[in-house]
């Protein structure tokens, strides 16, 4: 026996029924609680097995809670728990920190050693940055060709300088035709052929393909698709 649908309580027969949300839909029957557009199993909601859209879902929201006597209580309790376990680890990792090394006489030793030792080089650096250096170079002045026979070439007196030619700036790219539209929603494509825009978007060519669905492209972005009618409006 064939189940009945969910949302008119009609008889689903296999050619047309959508089983979703432990429920059975007739195809134009699966759509969203509040704007009524149909959905697919791509593009759907579900919140308290009830089909949704993503602009329309519901929210769901944190509830606060109340600071009663007992609340206050349990709060002071696990605040003096913590102390008394601070205290605790403290305690027990006191006298546990970095122990101070003697100064024994071979440490004294070892340590004039490495003084002598930078001293020393110090002293070596000094003496050859004062003594050292290289001699500045200098190199003998060029000669110029004496020879009568010889001639420096003359400038070409025949150049011709020629302008590049001008490039003309591209097009503009034709008006769009057809109907625009406004978004009123955000939308992300749930499929290869549909479109994704935010609030505010301009959607120019429209065309419309059935009912709850239109043909356009983005002004914004240049991107062409299917989109839900229900996320615009018409400018």
């Amino acid at each position: 026996m064939n189940p009945l649908c969910s949302r008119c309580n009609r008889v689903v027969y296999p050619t047309e029924k959508v089983n979703c949300l432990d429920k059975y839909w007739h195809k134009g029957c699966f759509s969203c609680e509040v704007c009524k557009m149909t959905l697919n199993m791509k593009n759907y909601k579900g919140f308290d097995k009830r089909p949704y859209c993503n602009a329309h879902y519901p929210k769901t929201s944190f509830t606060s809670v109340a600071d009663t006597p007992e609340n206050l209580r349990l709060k002071q309790q696990s605040k003096m728990q913590s102390q008394v376990l601070y205290k605790e680890e403290f305690e027990k990792n006191k006298g546990k920190g970095f122990s101070v090394v003697a100064d024994t006489p071979e440490l004294q030793r070892i340590k004039k050693t490495q003084d002598q030792i930078s001293n020393i080089k110090y002293h070596e650096e000094f003496e050859k940055s004062r003594m050292g250096g290289e001699a500045p170079t200098h190199h003998p002045p060029q000669q110029q060709n004496t020879d009568p026979a010889y001639q420096p070439p003359a400038a070409s007196q025949n150049y011709r300088f020629e302008p590049e030619p001008v490039r003309q700036a591209a097009a503009a790219p034709p008006p769009s035709s057809g109907k625009r539209y406004r978004a009123v929603y955000d939308y992300s494509a749930a499929d290869e052929d549909e479109v994704s825009f935010l609030d505010g978007d301009v959607i120019v060519d429209v065309q419309p393909i059935d009912e709850g669905w239109m043909y356009g492209r983005v002004e914004r972005t240049g991107q062409q698709g299917m989109l839900p009618a229900n996320y615009v409006e018409a400018i």
